[in-house]
């Protein structure tokens, strides 16, 4: 990752482990993990920048290593992901976005094992340590409503001002004791997904 503008500084992950909710357990725990990727924002200091297509072109290589770390750390199939970013003071929001494309997109997807669904998103500006809350939902059908869910994520010491945070979020299944209805992962499957 020599040549690519999006230079890391460092790398964090969290995984949560879910085992209960309301006093009801399925015996089956919800685990969610997030890898984030502090890089330098190559547009920090600069104002408006018309084309971001640096970033945009080399982000694929972040969504892959993201992606791949995230389903090693999970440790089962990916039901569910989402993505996010956080960019720091010097630069704008439309930074983050320019990191978070198809181009990410795919390679996320790709690196997890597939996926034919939109990936839920979240930017925001950001100081050190700001929390952020990054939605997920079925990897391949954005209908199947037991996997809407989020994980809220926090780096220590990060971004500063002139850095991206750029976030990759997988789960292993949909909320415990969900009920409000809707398609299922089996009825999900059986049409095929869709986008």
């Amino acid at each position: 990752m020599t040549d690519s503008p999006l230079e890391v500084r460092k790398t964090f992950a969290q995984i949560e482990e879910i085992r209960s909710s309301a006093g009801r357990s399925d015996g089956r725990e919800l685990r969610r993990v997030a890898v984030c990727a502090v890089v330098r924002n190559p547009y920090a200091g600069q104002g408006y920048v018309e084309d971001l297509s640096a970033v945009i072109d080399s982000s694929g290589e972040l969504g892959r290593s993201l992606g791949l770390e995230a389903a090693r750390l999970l440790g089962e199939p990916v039901e569910s992901y989402g993505k996010g970013g956080l960019v720091g003071s010097q630069g704008e929001q439309e930074h983050v976005n320019a990191a978070l494309t198809s181009v990410f997109g795919d390679a996320f997807r790709e690196a997890i094992g597939g996926g034919k669904a939109w990936i839920t998103s979240m930017t925001k500006p950001a100081a050190a340590g700001d929390v952020i809350d990054v939605p997920t939902a079925y990897k391949d059908d954005v209908w199947v409503r037991s996997h809407y869910d989020g994980v809220q994520i926090r780096v220590p010491d990060a971004p500063h001002p002139d850095e991206l945070v750029i976030i990759g979020v997988v789960t292993n299944r949909g909320r415990l004791n969900a009920r409000v209805g809707g398609m299922s992962v089996a009825e999900a499957a059986a049409k095929g997904g869709s986008q």
